[in-house]
């Protein structure tokens, strides 16, 4: 019997493979990887009955075209919403469906949001390096050879035997792109000026387009630093840690940061909110809020929470179905509506 893989037909933007990330490297310079969105990794995963950590495809603001080749596979997508296509056929995101063998899977550019990412029942046959096969780009690590995803690659499934599992659906994640993101404030709080401070809490910044998985870089007002200057002895950093360098506008280091750095860091986001800025777009803007530690790790117990209890929201597609017809307005709206069970 031929082995049931995954094929790349045609890819674009980031698409690279990610799991829970390798932890325990960071003294020897080497940051851990991992999903910029863990919540909807792990949704993905949970869809196909994985565990949530279970690697899987993220595509960041791209798509790509997937053949099963050798048999029929399940396939599960959430994070930003895509539309998504087998051989022609709409299919919706956040619903584990089958992909029959030979059939294409279409997974077009998210409507909004960054990151979409692609489960499959068992996981892909992917080498481990240092515990993980997370894609880490710049160190050359994990993927496939190092390396994004590209047209042509195959992915060997880690077992075959899944396809027809039961269906499943959940409610979509919010992205919440409106709301601010929360962050404590230091270490290096006490490297800004008053009135960096404020500028900091009150203004609005844009994301900028020299973000990336390493950083998303911010465009707006600049910050005022304080007499000390804008250098620092290197120290670590940690995912969320908004550095200001000497321009002024912050950076929020994200899961492929470096693990030290030498500008001060006036905030850390909350571990909870990282998704929130992960999903925003080049443009989109961000507002900070401060919260207290207590208040910050309430928020992380939370997160911890949600995710141990996604397998406990799935339905069954019937059922999935039937809860949102009901919830729909036929009456008022019947096309609305009926677009948006499609």
């Amino acid at each position: 019997m031929s082995p049931v893989r995954l094929a790349i037909r045609d890819c674009s933007g980031a698409v690279g493979l990610q799991d829970t990330g390798r932890v325990g490297y960071q003294r020897q310079g080497l940051s851990a990887s991992g999903p910029v969105d863990s919540l909807a990794m792990a949704a993905a995963n949970v869809l196909v009955g994985n565990p949530a950590g279970t690697l899987a495809i993220e595509f960041g603001l791209g798509g790509g075209i997937l053949r099963a080749e050798g048999g029929p596979i399940r396939v599960g997508i959430a994070g930003a919403p895509c539309v998504l296509r087998v051989d022609g056929t709409n299919m919706p995101c956040h619903r584990s469906f089958v992909l029959p063998d030979s059939a294409d899977l279409t997974v077009a550019p998210p409507r909004e949001g960054m990151f979409a990412y692609l489960a499959v029942a068992g996981g892909f046959a992917v080498s481990a390096i240092l515990g993980s096969a997370a894609l880490h780009r710049r160190a050359g690590l994990g993927g496939l050879d190092g390396r994004a995803l590209r047209r042509g690659d195959i992915l060997d499934l880690a077992a075959s035997d899944r396809a027809w599992d039961p269906d499943r659906g959940i409610a979509p994640l919010s992205l919440d792109l409106a709301e601010p993101i929360r962050m404590l404030l230091g270490p290096q709080a006490d490297h800004f000026s008053e009135a960096g401070l404020a500028t900091f809490l009150g203004a609005a910044f844009s994301v900028s387009h020299r973000a990336d998985r390493m950083g998303y870089q911010l465009d707006g007002p600049t910050i005022a630093h304080g007499p000390q200057g804008y250098n620092i002895v290197s120290d670590a950093t940690v995912d969320g840690s908004i550095q200001v360098p000497g321009s002024g506008l912050p950076i929020i280091l994200m899961a492929d940061r470096q693990t030290t750095g030498g500008y001060p860091k006036i905030a850390t986001v909350v571990s909870a909110d990282l998704r929130r800025v992960a999903q925003r777009r080049p443009g989109d803007t961000i507002r900070f809020a401060a919260v207290s530690l207590d208040r910050a790790l309430e928020l992380a117990r939370e997160r911890a929470a949600r995710i141990a209890g996604l397998a406990r929201r799935l339905q069954d597609i019937a059922q999935f179905d039937a809860d949102r017809l009901a919830g729909a307005n036929l009456a008022g709206e019947a096309t609305d509506a009926l677009r948006d069970l499609s």
